[in-house]
């Protein structure tokens, strides 16, 4: 694994306070986001290892933002956040992550639109508390779940004139609905407790249940059992049609692309086998098979570095 200092040093942030500013990002995304931290570092070229800590942390504070709390509360928080972001990307910031993330748009340039559309789209986030409908839960994908992913995706994306590029956008969009749909179950328990479920409400109408009686005692472990099972099909299907995703990118990016995927297979076997139990249960993926996974990516890495 590159050096930290090296890897800024390669793409050319060589002013102590831009450095700093980089590496408190740093601090955040190994903080919150530690298992796409490390991926990122061992799978992707070293000079994409700054923006994509930059992107990923801006991403994590807007969403950290906007994510709880009283729904006037979050509009008025994003309001805000909008205003800092688009003077930081045409001024200068005294906020750390909006000088890294500006920072990062010079150098690529392509972020400029995604992150416009990113915070567009984080309005839906900010005022909403539940899905009525696979509708509803599909537009908030469209509007929210990929111009996040777009953030980070953009970087790796192939050219816009090329033939890959909308197929690109298309698997990209098939593996953030299968993302978001397993992120709304391991999360069943605790965004019920918030009154704040990611699964349609039609949904849980269709197998006889409502999300408050997910903190029952002792819920329907039955209709439990098939909501979760009928949502990890829905999962499966998406990532199913994103299996093409590592092989529309440059060879280069495949084995980090191909790690995402991967992972998210992982997570969808966790809960399709713990059914109701995800209610009460850890449902990460095993720690031994993601190891698997970003081993074997990291080795054929590191093959072609060593020739």
């Amino acid at each position: 694994m590159t050096r930290w200092s090296t890897v800024l040093t390669r793409a050319g942030v060589r002013e102590p306070l831009m450095r700093a500013d980089y590496d408190a990002q740093r601090r955040v995304v190994r903080r919150f986001e530690p298992h796409a931290y490390l991926a990122a570092r061992l799978l992707l070229p070293p000079r994409l290892h700054a923006p994509v800590v930059a992107a990923v942390a801006f991403m994590h504070l807007t969403d950290e933002l906007i994510d709880a709390g009283e729904v006037s509360a979050r509009q008025q928080a994003l309001h805000a956040w909008d205003r800092q972001v688009t003077q930081a990307l045409e001024e200068r910031s005294d906020n750390s992550g909006l000088r890294a993330l500006a920072d990062t748009v010079q150098r690529h340039p392509q972020l400029a639109s995604r992150v416009r559309d990113f915070l567009d789209g984080a309005a839906v986030e900010a005022s909403w508390t539940a899905f009525a409908t696979e509708a509803d839960f599909q537009a908030y994908v469209d509007q929210y779940s990929l111009p996040a992913l777009l953030l980070t995706a953009s970087l790796v994306a192939p050219a816009p004139d090329s033939e890959r590029y909308a197929p690109f956008l298309r698997c990209c969009r098939d593996l953030i609905e299968g993302w978001q749909r397993l992120d709304n179950l391991a999360d069943l328990r605790e965004d019920a407790e918030r009154d704040q479920v990611g699964i349609p409400l039609r949904a849980f109408a269709e197998h006889g249940l409502k999300p408050e009686e997910l903190l029952a005692q002792s819920p329907d472990a039955v209709a439990v059992g098939r909501l979760v099972s009928a949502q990890a099909a829905l999962a499966g299907d998406a990532l199913s049609r994103a299996q093409a995703l590592p092989e529309l990118v440059d060879a280069e990016f495949r084995p980090f692309v191909r790690t995402l995927v991967s992972v998210q297979e992982l997570r969808l076997e966790v809960l399709r086998h713990k059914g109701a139990a995800v209610l009460t249960e850890d449902v990460r993926p095993p720690v031994l098979a993601a190891v698997r996974v970003l081993g074997r990516e990291a080795l054929l890495v590191r093959r072609p570095r060593r020739r």
